[in-house]
């Protein structure tokens, strides 16, 4: 069992403890980790009032709307991106998140270097999270937000035991990139939401 693994609004005044904070963190906000948040927040949405699912990029510029093609893909998978924005990543973002998912190793990485403590047992990369995730983990336990925990707990004690390098695991930009390499990309974010969705949601 890894120390103090617990929802972190737990301890946060005029929040209920059972919320669950998840993070998605790319380098512009504007396309893998909205696209992740906006599509786990549709698989999840049974168990929107415990988990809460937000977004931020350690180069965003606060502020910028997501790009069309990237509002389109979700509206073609009927999700609603209104309100989506860039912000920055920060220590309190990090420390006020249960689960951190960088698009890649390098976000992944500056959310434990903003909070090496906190952050080091919380975060995984988007597909490495899916990779490692397993339902039996939080086997019997009902509520969505409890579950999350048991999953992130048993997701990091398997860590180091399942091999497979950053190439496995990060996820390209698509900025610029041509067509088929966008396809690629959002087949491996739609990928990693579908399978930690299942595991979330099969109680």
């Amino acid at each position: 069992m890894l120390h103090g693994l617990a929802p972190s609004t737990a301890a946060s005044p005029g929040v209920r403890a059972s919320d669950f904070r998840v993070l998605v963190v790319c380098t512009g906000n504007l396309y893998r980790s909205p696209l992740a948040e906006c599509l786990l927040r549709q698989r999840l949405r049974e168990a929107r009032q415990v988990i809460q699912l937000s977004s931020a990029g350690t180069w965003a510029v606060p502020g910028t709307p997501m790009p069309i093609t990237a509002v389109s893909f979700l509206r073609d998978r009927g999700v609603d991106p209104s309100g989506t924005s860039s912000r920055r990543l920060a220590k309190e973002l990090v420390e006020d998140s249960d689960l951190i998912l960088g698009a890649a190793t390098e976000h992944r990485e500056a959310a434990v270097r903003l909070s090496p403590v906190w952050a080091l047992a919380r975060a995984f990369t988007l597909r490495e999270f899916a990779r490692l995730v397993r339902a039996e983990d939080a086997a019997g336990v009902g509520d969505p937000a409890a579950r999350f925990v048991s999953l992130v707990r048993g997701a990091a004690a398997r860590r180091g035991a399942a091999s497979s390098g950053p190439d496995d695991d990060d996820i390209d930009d698509p900025l610029g990139a041509p067509p088929q390499e966008m396809r690629e990309c959002l087949a491996r974010i739609e990928d990693a939401v579908h399978r930690i969705a299942t595991a979330v949601r099969t109680g």
